[in-house]
């Protein structure tokens, strides 16, 4: 083999990729080095494909490209005795792409999964717990805010509900991020890709953003993190970015302490956020926009308005 192929890299390529020669593997290594940016993604793409070749190996597949459109729709057809709709798709997808990149590196002919198709799955309606908003409003008023932790948390949650904003958006903003335009509050997000998003405050954002910075001392460093962890036994903000798990646990302690028996979690105050907006006769197509969803059916799934009309005409069944 090439020094392409070193020891931890050789170890994580498959046997059909390794017997087609050193072109395939570094072709291989090359799909999820140079065209996967997400960690996330990578991983469960490498998964999906070293699981798919692993088995096409132990059924008597001798060549990569020896690998055709049965192989992958029988692969496929076992997925979905252990993993719901979505996981197969995003297992077909990986082993889907991986061959169109052989493809066109020429590596093989063609690819055997083109022609393949996933379980049926259609979404209509997200799963994300949402609150009434008379319940995220009681959470916020329930938060000490005499603490640095209190203000920390009152500003991250309220930045999910008056933005839409994603927790990872929310959590890798830097204190900079937070600027004054047009005599207006503002703060840039950073989206999924790297999209930024700049969008104006809303005035209870704006106060909430505004003590936090201002009483926990943190304007001076504008380059570092905005929502900071506590150092232990001090109940002072570190120079530690919080990490997303943590997040989540505050959300819960929060959640728990004002009385809140749904079992929320951080995506919940993007979704309570939009159904507000749309309940208070905002449109779509701003909703849309303020989110930053690339299409308006993204948006659709946080709009929770029909679970109140479902309870309603429940409720009419009078035994």
């Amino acid at each position: 083999m090439n020094e392409i192929i070193l020891l931890g890299a050789q170890r994580a390529v498959p046997a059909l990729v390794v017997a087609a020669g050193d072109q395939a593997a570094r072709r291989f290594l090359e799909f999820f080095t140079a065209t996967i940016r997400n960690p996330h993604t990578r991983r469960a793409y490498g998964r999906a494909c070293g699981e798919f070749l692993a088995w096409c190996a132990d059924a008597g597949v001798r060549e990569l490209a020896a690998v055709g459109p049965l192989h992958v729709a029988t692969w496929i057809e076992m997925q979905t005795r252990d993993l719901a709709a979505p996981s197969v798709k995003q297992r077909l997808a990986a082993v889907r792409h991986l061959f169109d990149w052989l493809v066109t590196g020429q590596v093989v002919p063609v690819n055997p999964a083109a022609s393949v198709r996933g379980p049926s799955h259609v979404v209509r309606q997200g799963k994300t717990p949402v609150l009434e908003p008379a319940e995220a409003r009681a959470l916020l008023d329930a938060i000490d805010t005499t603490t640095q932790a209190g203000l920390r948390d009152r500003a991250l949650i309220g930045l999910m509900v008056y933005s839409f904003a994603r927790i990872g958006a929310a959590l890798g903003m830097k204190v900079e991020d937070v600027f004054t335009q047009n005599r207006r509050l503002w703060v840039r997000l950073r989206e999924t890709g790297g999209k930024a998003h700049a969008m104006p405050c809303h005035h209870r954002l704006e106060a909430y953003l505004t003590a936090y910075i201002e009483q926990t001392g943190i304007m001076a460093d504008d380059k570092g993190p905005l929502f900071r962890t506590i150092g232990r036994g001090t109940g002072r903000l570190t120079t530690t970015p919080l990490p997303q798990a943590n997040a989540h646990a505050m959300i819960r302690r929060r959640a728990a302490a004002a009385g809140i028996e749904t079992k929320i979690g951080n995506h919940t105050f993007r979704a309570t956020g939009i159904t507000a907006y749309l309940k208070n006769k905002g449109t779509l197509e701003h909703a849309q926009a303020i989110a930053n969803h690339a299409s308006p059916r993204t948006t659709k799934l946080y709009d929770r308005r029909s679970d109140e009309i479902t309870l309603d005409e429940v409720e009419k069944i009078a035994i």
